[in-house]
């Protein structure tokens, strides 16, 4: 039985593994992640953040207009890093006429 079987098992066991069989699952591990961030991205899932710069011009609105809208809740910011970064879904919502 491999070491992924008796996690899925729930069996609250104590076992003895030795190290080739846990180079193994690690292996496995890394590969299972390996496939599922692959499928995410070519699923084009992921999200990709702005800085207030990029979404101003894009909007063709002004800097300030951002801040009010933030402070409204129409289009919010999160910190990235310290920096303000706007979800380019939530941009692309408002110029097609989505709103959140």
């Amino acid at each position: 039985m491999s070491i992924q079987e008796l996690l899925k098992s729930e069996t609250n066991i104590n076992i003895t593994v030795s190290l080739k069989d846990l180079q193994a699952w690690h292996t496995d591990v890394i590969e299972d992640t390996e496939k599922k961030l692959k499928a995410i991205v070519a699923a084009g899932n992921t999200e990709t953040y702005g800085s207030p710069k990029q979404v101003s011009e894009k909007l063709d609105v002004d800097l300030s207009t951002l801040w009010a809208w933030n402070k409204k809740g129409y289009l919010t910011h999160s910190s990235v890093g310290g920096k303000r970064r706007y979800k380019m879904s939530e941009v692309n919502a408002l110029l097609e006429g989505r709103s959140k």
